[in-house]
């Protein structure tokens, strides 16, 4: 029936209601969700909802209040799992920084959940790709249907008596991986679960971790990330991820439940094993790159406050080498990043963060600042002060190379300690000076301002470069297969092939090449400072001489669990042999920086170069390029707290070894001890037992060999001397011996190894 033309019109009274502008984000009240979103230069902010799957746009509700630069609005039928974006309305002006386009859905900054893939196309720019006019020109296209799209989340999980392991920093051990990487060929996890936080937190892989002794891993990117159009189109993927979309929400490809908590169960299982969790954050750009780049979220919410601007605002800064960097001097931005922060370490549990490229979240306008905002936020604040803060300190901007310029409460990783042990080892000249000191924590940088040793994280490989296997057998990068033309990633290596590039049947090639590994894992874990192992290297992992696998999501990244040679694991048994001795003896993990100078209460030096006739290092001799062996004196009667105590530490003897011939040494004689026990020997690392030797001794030490002894106190017999090293050839790691982990019990699906147990002193 037709209505009559007087008939008033119908309202439809609009369910949403002003709601609140903070917490930023969608966050669920038991009754309803609030939606917040910072924009300072937008005019209009536009709710859009979604069915289940992400695939079709059900209703637009525009936000109704603006409070404080915050968009926000409260809607009472929302509920978890209701799949949400924004189209955010303002001035199309690139010329003044503006990039606003309501024709692209956009990713809630806040979002904690994401579903649905991103699936490029030109769309998602917005700009029309291939017009003249270039970023110039407005594109109409709606975005949409390719787009991921964000998930209100129910943040309640159930922990149980989950707690933070809280390891000290002088026992810390970081062990660098990948979650997809990792699982993706372990036999012990099941098929639907390779690649995932649930095959991460299979027993058979916490187990095999905590057999070794380290203390924490340290997880490549977890934040939602994109995989790069143009890898793409050239059948590859951004597989390390640092090409973060969102700072809150772990990347669903990660998920095989598809559900957030799938990473809390992982990290409780680690914590239950005594083992901490380190994420590898990427707050310094995104992927939407520069002004050519996509818009998928903080270009099209307010471009101008996310992003470090030119002075010609049309462009972006760019201080990373990928296009655009992060305003981090903004307010809102920086509290962005420091609630990200905390939602990881409230909610998710996590115990610290490696900040990548951090020289760029304590640049300043005027530049780098160690009081920088961002530095002074982390360090007052309740909860960042109080979990492990890393610092990769340099980035390609002006004043990047910051090593050791971060604050107190700061560690950072060392690239000096890198480059000089891989070059010493390598056999290069006049390199003992300084690899004396990069041995010694590296105090020339680290010890200012009341920091400590351990805040020089310690490597020989990372992800970025050769792993040791690689290391040890290539001259050159071989990085063909990632489609570059051998361009990419770094040709200073400081590798040597030891006479052959690449794999090789000389059996005594490869025998020099397990005993450099096993050179650079001792030098690694015996020196002082915070040691970084990468995941794999503990049994000779290879990439095939590609250094710079960014972009390689298949074998050549994932590890080959069951491909491990005897040799290999024979190398494993040698590093859980190495953390047992660091978490065995304090003297190898102090708390305080060794200062070389006499204290005259203790009688005693804490530390004392020998050279091979046995005396103390001259400064004469320091200066001899041509030097390649020295040995390490640690006192264990110079107490780490400067203050006499009763109890001693063991006095240990590290002797290192560059030469490519043997080399006679006369072993020191020290107060207290008059035979040194042989604690390592990379040249015969299975000889432990008896090997005993007289001080004033003269030994031969190997070419390219390491050697560590322990003092022996003159009252223990012969038979306590042969106990005594039974146990430490038994030990794995700090606590109690495990079985060795062979390639059949990898197979079988089941680890053999015991629970280690976290040594006290």
């Amino acid at each position: 029936m037709k209505k009559p033309p007087f008939a008033p019109k119908v309202f439809r009274q609009s369910r949403i209601r002003e709601g609140l502008p903070y917490p930023l984000g969608a966050t669920w009240d038991g009754l309803g969700v609030n939606f917040a979103l910072f924009s300072a230069n937008a005019t209009k902010v536009e709710l859009c909802l979604f069915d289940q799957e992400g695939r079709r746009e059900l209703e637009r509700i525009e936000l109704p209040e603006y409070t404080d630069e915050v968009w926000h609005g409260y809607l009472p039928d929302a509920r978890p799992g209701t799949v949400y974006g924004y189209r955010v309305h303002g001035p199309y002006e690139p010329k003044a920084g503006h990039r606003f386009n309501p024709n692209k859905l956009l990713l809630d900054p806040y979002a904690k959940h994401m579903v649905g893939p991103l699936r490029w196309s030109d769309a998602h720019f917005g700009y029309r790709v291939g017009s003249p006019r270039g970023d110039l020109s407005f594109d109409r296209r709606d975005s949409a249907p390719g787009m991921p799209k964000c998930v209100v989340i129910d943040p309640a999980f159930t922990w149980g008596h989950d707690r933070h392991p809280a390891i000290p920093w002088e026992k810390s051990i970081f062990y660098e991986t990948h979650v997809r990487g990792y699982t993706m060929r372990h036999p012990a996890v099941p098929p639907q679960y390779r690649g995932t936080f649930a095959g991460f937190a299979q027993q058979e892989v916490v187990e095999y971790i905590r057999s070794l002794g380290v203390t924490a891993v340290e997880l490549l990117p977890v934040h939602a990330f994109v995989d790069d159009r143009y890898l793409l189109e050239k059948g590859l993927r951004n597989y390390w991820g640092y090409n973060s979309i969102s700072f809150f929400a772990p990347d669903p490809r990660y998920m095989a439940t598809g559900a957030i908590h799938e990473f809390k169960e992982m990290v409780a299982r680690l914590h239950d094993a005594g083992i901490e969790v380190i994420l590898d954050v990427v707050y310094n750009h995104t992927a939407e790159g520069n002004e050519m780049g996509p818009t998928l979220s903080f270009k099209g919410i307010d471009n101008a406050s996310y992003y470090r601007l030119a002075p010609d605002p049309r462009y972006y800064i760019n201080d990373t080498g990928t296009g655009n960097t992060l305003n981090l001097v903004h307010s809102r931005v920086l509290q962005m990043v420091t609630d990200s922060l905390r939602y990881w370490v409230t909610e998710m549990h996590v115990d610290g963060f490696r900040f990548d490229l951090a020289t760029i979240l304590a640049r300043e306008t005027y530049g780098f600042d160690h009081s920088g905002g961002f530095l002074d936020a982390c360090r007052q604040d309740p909860v960042l002060s109080r979990v492990k803060l890393i610092a990769e300190p340099w980035d390609c901007g002006p004043g990047g190379y910051q090593v050791g310029g971060f604050p107190p409460g700061w560690a950072e990783w060392n690239d000096k300690f890198r480059d000089t042990v891989r070059s010493y080892w390598k056999g290069d000249e006049g390199k003992l000076p300084e690899l004396a000191t990069r041995m010694a924590a590296s105090a020339d940088v680290f010890n200012r301002r009341g920091r400590k040793p351990w805040a020089s994280v310690n490597f020989v490989t990372a992800h970025d470069g050769f792993t040791l296997n690689d290391l040890v057998s290539y001259n050159d990068k071989h990085n063909d297969a990632n489609g570059e033309d051998n361009r990419d990633g770094h040709s200073h290596n400081i590798s040597w092939n030891h006479g052959a590039e690449g794999p090789t049947d000389d059996p005594e090639i490869n025998a020099l090449r397990f005993r450099q590994m096993r050179n650079l894992l001792a030098t690694l874990l015996l020196s002082q400072g915070t040691p970084m192992i990468l995941a794999g290297d503990e049994f000779a992992r290879s990439q095939n001489g590609n250094n710079n696998a960014y972009c390689q999501d298949n074998e050549i990244s994932w590890i080959d669990w069951e491909g491990v040679s005897d040799e290999g694991w024979a190398l494993t048994d040698f590093v859980r042999h190495l953390i047992g001795l660091r978490q065995s003896h304090p003297l190898l993990r102090r708390g305080r920086f060794f200062t070389g100078a006499y204290n005259p209460d203790l009688e005693v030096k804490d530390l004392t170069w020998i050279t091979p006739a046995g005396e103390e290092k001259t400064t004469e001799q320091w200066q001899d390029p041509m030097a390649r062996c020295l040995g390490m004196l640690l006192d264990g009667r110079a107490q780490a707290t400067g203050i006499k105590k009763v109890a001693s530490d063991a006095t240990l003897l590290l002797i290192i070894n560059a030469y490519h011939d043997v080399v006679p040494f006369k072993l020191p004689e020290v107060a207290g001890g008059s035979r040194w026990l042989t604690l390592v020997d990379t040249t015969e690392p299975d000889r432990l037992e008896v090997a005993t030797a007289q001080t004033g001794d003269e030994i031969p030490v190997n070419g390219r060999s390491l050697l560590l002894f322990e003092l022996m106190p003159d009252r223990r017999s012969d038979i306590g001397l042969k106990a005594a090293a039974r146990a430490l050839r038994a030990a794995s790691g700090p606590g109690e011996p495990v079985a060795a982990i062979t390639p059949d019990s990898i197979a079988s699906g089941s680890s053999p190894a015991k629970a280690v147990q976290q040594s006290g002193e």
